[in-house]
C-alpha cells in the first residue's frame, strides 16, 4: 500500500461520524454499548484477507508436497498449483481494496481445489 493510500485511509477513519461542517471538538462522544456488533475498519479486513490467503497458500504448498511424495502426477501439480496461483492472486485483490470479491474468490477456488483432488485424483 502506498503512502497516499494510507493518508487516504487514516483520513476517512478520522471523517468517518462526522457531519461535513462539525470539527472534531463539538461531536458528542457517546459510550457504545458492549452488545452492539463491532465491525473491521476497511484496513482490518484486508490485512485480514492477506493473512488468510497466505495460511491457505502455505497450506496448499504443504499438501502439494505430500501429494507429491506419495504419487507424482501433473493433475496433483496443476490442482495444487492453480491453488496456489489463487491464493496470490487473492492477496493482491486485498492489497487492491476487493475484500470481498478475494474472499469470495479464495472460499469457491479453496472448495473447489479440494473437490478437484478428490474428484479427479486417484
Amino acid at each position: 500500500m502506498s503512502t497516499s493510500d494510507q493518508d487516504q485511509d487514516q483520513h476517512q477513519e478520522q471523517e468517518g461520524d462526522q457531519e461535513p461542517g462539525d470539527s472534531p471538538e463539538t461531536i458528542p462522544v457517546t459510550p457504545q454499548p458492549a452488545t452492539q456488533e463491532r465491525r473491521l475498519t476497511p484496513r482490518q479486513a484486508r490485512r485480514l484477507r492477506i493473512v488468510l490467503s497466505s495460511a491457505g497458500m502455505v497450506a496448499m504448498a504443504v499438501v502439494l508436497a505430500l501429494r507429491i511424495a506419495s504419487r507424482s502426477s501433473v493433475l496433483v501439480v496443476g490442482v495444487y498449483g492453480l491453488a496456489l496461483i489463487l491464493c496470490g492472486v487473492v492477496i493482491e485483490l486485498s492489497r487492491n481494496g476487493r475484500t470481498r470479491l478475494g474472499s469470495w474468490l479464495l472460499g469457491v477456488g479453496l472448495v473447489a481445489a479440494v473437490g478437484a483432488d478428490w474428484l479427479l485424483i486417484p
